[in-house]
């Protein structure tokens, strides 16, 4: 059978990741920390380039027609680039997790186990948009002794490019392997059709960030495991037991902090015992910075905006819009947040801690808050350096992905010339 060319590179990739992956695997934590180390000197130094590549991305995709919530999703500017850079070093100087004993014991016949953290492997990272992600993903794959496979959407190809070169630099001064991090080649879809088969058995695990088409394909083809990054249906949830000022606070950030990122609320809730004094003044401060609102009809009853259709409900807006729901109490709004969420993040507002902590065990996402803004749903804020995504399956990752959570384990079994009777 004929092999195109794209299939002999993509499955050059895979054979070049597992060969670095036990390369990466024989190595002690140091000389991983110090090739972190150079790959933030390297993304600093090649600033000028990744900064190039990035306004050719943004200006094709503004010519393209792209959303402005997606442009600035795309854009890297010289703060947002240093950002990253930083972020690779708060990811050096991380614990190692690889080696780490988790549990150990030791059984009635003398035999002693231990439970130990492992890497993964290779791990095929399919992301839409945003160019930072090849460079969070790749630092924190590398903390944690595994080596990635990116592969970026087409709209920021030539960022992604001039990033992975500048990190791929970083790992030669370290004395790396350069193929512990390496990208798609191709714009071509085939390519992820291809990842999500495995290259021929290279590949441990797929780790889709994007939107809903392409975590929804990467679920139906994969033939490897999957951490999902799911869309992010947030809520922030004002109880009657709310302090005013707090949840004004709260609702503005947690919608117009950056109304780009996955945090982000997109839905309010409120109770109806506050909603006649309280909504409306929510609703000024964020008609004040330009947010659209669409509500129910009590809503509508207390604040002139749009109606709400069911569909609202459901939707990512990532842009300044919200829609808005007056709620009897706790129960409708976990009812609510259970029938429409995606399991990312949610926040109660409320002083009442009886119904604080009753959110924040019964509602069933990722992350649940108590009076802090949803845009802390973040690796970075999490003290993880940074993440690959807010995973919101319920095995192996959930929540932000971060190095501990890019590892599996083994059990090591010493004994001393036991036999199984």
């Amino acid at each position: 059978m004929n092999t195109s060319p794209l299939e002999a590179r993509m499955r050059g990739l895979g054979q070049g990741a597992r060969a670095a992956a036990k390369l990466v695997r024989e190595l002690g934590g140091e000389q991983r920390t110090l090739a972190l180390a150079m790959m933030a000197r390297r993304l600093r130094a090649n600033a000028p380039a990744i900064l190039a590549a990035n306004a050719e991305d943004v200006a094709r995709g503004r010519a393209n027609g792209l959303a402005e919530s997606f442009l600035d999703r795309l854009a890297v500017d010289e703060t947002r680039l240093e950002a990253v850079a930083a972020s690779i070093e708060t990811i050096a100087a991380l614990p190692d997790p690889v080696g780490e004993t988790l549990a150990e014991w030791i059984r009635p016949n003398g035999l002693r186990i231990a439970r130990v953290r492992t890497p993964i492997g290779v791990i095929g990272m399919i992301f839409e948009s945003r160019p930072n992600v090849a460079a969070d993903a790749s630092a924190l794959a590398l903390r944690a002794s595994n080596v990635v496979i990116l592969r970026g959407g087409s709209d920021s190809t030539a960022s992604v490019v001039a990033i992975v070169e500048a990190l791929r630099a970083g790992l030669v001064d370290a004395e790396l392997p350069a193929d512990a991090i390496q990208a798609v080649p191709s714009r071509d879809r085939a390519a992820v059709g291809m990842m999500l088969a495995g290259l021929d058995g290279c590949i441990d695990v797929i780790v889709p960030r994007g939107g809903k088409s392409l975590v929804a394909r990467v679920q139906e083809e994969a033939r490897v495991p999957v951490f999902a990054h799911l869309e992010g249906i947030c809520h922030t949830y004002v109880h009657a037991g709310a302090k005013p000022h707090e949840a004004i606070a709260l609702v503005v950030n947690a919608k117009m902090r950056r109304v780009s990122v996955c945090g982000a609320t997109e839905t309010l809730l409120i109770d109806e015992a506050i909603a006649p004094q309280l909504l409306p003044k929510i609703a000024a401060a964020l008609t004040e910075r330009d947010c659209a609102l669409r509500g129910d009809a009590q809503a509508r009853a207390l604040v002139e905006m749009d109606a709400a259709t069911e569909e609202d409900w459901r939707t990512e807006y990532l842009a300044p819009m919200l829609s808005v729901r007056v709620v009897a109490g706790i129960e409708e709004a976990m009812a609510h947040i259970a029938q429409y969420g995606s399991q990312h993040t949610e926040c109660i507002v409320t002083e009442d801690e009886a119904a604080a902590e009753r959110f924040l065990r019964e509602v069933d996402s990722a992350i649940v808050l108590h009076n802090a803004s949803t845009q802390f749903a973040d690796g970075g804020e999490f003290g993880f350096g940074g993440e690959i995504g807010i995973a919101t399956g319920r095995l192996h990752a959930r929540g932000p992905v971060g190095t501990e959570q890019l590892t599996t384990f083994k059990y090591i079994v010493r004994g001393a010339g036991q036999v199984r009777p």
